[in-house]
């Protein structure tokens, strides 16, 4: 039988739960592939990225794969983290740096556990407790001060553009929540992604998970067809000219829906793919919208 393929970041996450015995409970869980991301992997190559949640740092793409773990076999179905039985070692499918960083980080934290643990993340990384439903019972007057100086607390008005190419889901929604976003404005002629979380009902999902709401206006995005062959900056910018000279003229009903969700949400922002805003069509409407007589908020 062949072998089932794993992506790197898997082989880390099963390696690591192998080095705790094989099980843990799902909040000791998250906790430990935060810290061992943190303290023992370089910043550009994390294996999972986190969000403040509702127990602290959280990785949905680490659930995902839990998911699709199990679905391989190598997981059982339980609600704590389980090995199934194996033969295989998952610690010998990392290179021998990896390895060695696993047992010591298994050995330094393997005992451990609940709140103490919990108290561990919350004073060493407070910006992942602020959302957290269980800090006042794991942290002191002070420590809780600390936690909330990293609550997002920059209101004034202001209209922002995201995209979330080459990025995370948690590193696109810690910019939302960084920020102080109230509402995502999709625009997208067509919100389909294959990267994981970002197609339109799970965007939704994942943004209402944090309290951020969703909104699509495909009027305002530019049908696929027209976005083939587009390999230079020169390329991007002719078919980004006959987009603001073509289509937003007779998007003015659109384009007024934006300033009112402006008005009514004083922090949006509009989302599309490019991460580079002078390759993606956002930075037209982000364009139009300064040009507008009744527009006075930074972009």
């Amino acid at each position: 039988m062949e072998k089932p393929f794993l992506y790197s970041r898997q082989k880390v996450l099963l390696a690591l739960l192998e080095a705790f015995g094989g099980s843990s409970l799902r909040t000791d869980f998250q906790k430990y592939l935060f810290l061992f991301t943190q303290r023992c992997q370089h910043e550009d190559k994390k294996s999972y990225d986190f969000i403040p949640y509702k127990f602290g740092c959280y990785s949905f793409q680490s659930e995902k794969d839990r998911h699709v773990l199990v679905e391989m076999g190598i997981l059982c179905d339980t609600e704590e983290w389980r090995l199934a039985p194996t033969e295989e070692s998952y610690l010998n499918k990392l290179d021998k740096d990896e390895q060695r960083k696993v047992l010591y980080f298994s050995n330094l934290y393997k005992d451990m556990h609940g709140n103490d643990l919990l108290h561990e993340v919350y004073t060493k990384y407070p910006y992942y407790a602020f959302r957290s439903e269980v800090k006042e019972r794991v942290l002191n007057e002070v420590e809780l001060k600390k936690v909330e100086s990293h609550l997002p607390n920059d209101n004034d008005c202001c209209f922002f553009t995201i995209g979330y190419e080459g990025t995370s889901l948690e590193n696109y929604l810690n910019r939302i929540i960084k920020n102080n976003i109230k509402l995502v404005c999709d625009v997208r002629a067509n919100p389909f992604s294959r990267k994981y979380g970002f197609s339109q009902a799970n965007l939704k999902k994942m943004l209402e998970n944090i309290n951020v709401e969703y909104r699509h206006i495909p009027e305002l995005g530019i049908i696929s067809d027209k976005r083939q062959e587009l390999k230079t900056q020169a390329d991007y910018d002719v078919l980004f000219s006959w987009y603001e000279k073509n289509t937003l003229p007779q998007k003015k009903k659109e384009l007024n829906l934006l300033k009112e969700l402006l008005f009514e949400h004083n922090r949006i922002a509009i989302t599309c793919f490019e991460a580079d805003v002078k390759q993606c069509h956002r930075g037209r409407i982000a364009k139009m919208l300064l040009k507008e007589d009744d527009w006075h908020t930074p972009i």
